[in-house]
């Protein structure tokens, strides 16, 4: 049996999306286009997908990037000891309830320091075998919305197989057909994956 793959902890959420945090040593499990999901109890969780991976300075840093030479150690000391969290922003995408998966809204958000986890393969399988939760990634009005799809794909399509990626990239031309713009855009992200 896997483990769950704990990826950060909730800052701040609402409806429609949320932010987590982690520490830079968590940052090689994390990818954009990412499926999360957020456990929350009695059989209900949060999914989503990150959008935005987004790593704040602060005053050493600062310092550190003006110097001639900076070691080796100080590089890993930075990168590896120092607590500067990594934020990644959450579109929220469905939820599951008892059981059942809904790709609407969740009916609540996840609450500050609830862990997420990086979605597996079965996770992946079970949320991606409809593509109602597509709206949600097509609507989203802060994301690049062809990188986070054609990057999703990838990843759903690694789970789910050759197939379903040309099914999803039918959905997504189906959806688009009255927005040129936004299906060039995401057409042009999706030729880069295959």
């Amino acid at each position: 049996m896997t483990h769950p793959i704990e990826i950060g902890r909730l800052l701040r959420a609402g409806t429609t999306g949320f932010i987590a945090g982690c520490r830079v040593n968590q940052l090689s499990v994390p990818s954009f286009g990412a499926l999360v999901r957020a456990p929350l109890g009695e059989g209900y969780q949060v999914f989503g997908l990150i959008h935005d991976i987004h790593i704040d300075d602060d005053g050493l840093v600062r310092q550190l990037v003006t110097a001639d030479h900076v070691s080796d150690e100080v590089m890993k000391d930075n990168r590896e000891r120092r607590i500067v969290p990594v934020e990644m922003s959450v579109l929220a995408v469905g939820y599951e309830q008892d059981g059942r998966i809904y790709h609407l809204l969740p009916p609540r958000p996840p609450l500050s320091l609830d862990v997420i986890y990086l979605c597996d393969d079965k996770d992946l399988s079970r949320f991606t075998e409809r593509f109602g939760y597509f709206r949600h990634i097509l609507n989203a009005k802060d994301a690049p919305i062809g990188e986070v799809i054609a990057a999703h794909i990838l990843q759903a399509g690694k789970a789910r197989g050759a197939g379903w990626i040309e099914s999803a990239t039918q959905e997504v031309i189906t959806l688009l057909r009255d927005d040129y713009p936004t299906l060039m855009s995401v057409l042009g992200a999706l030729a880069d994956i295959s």
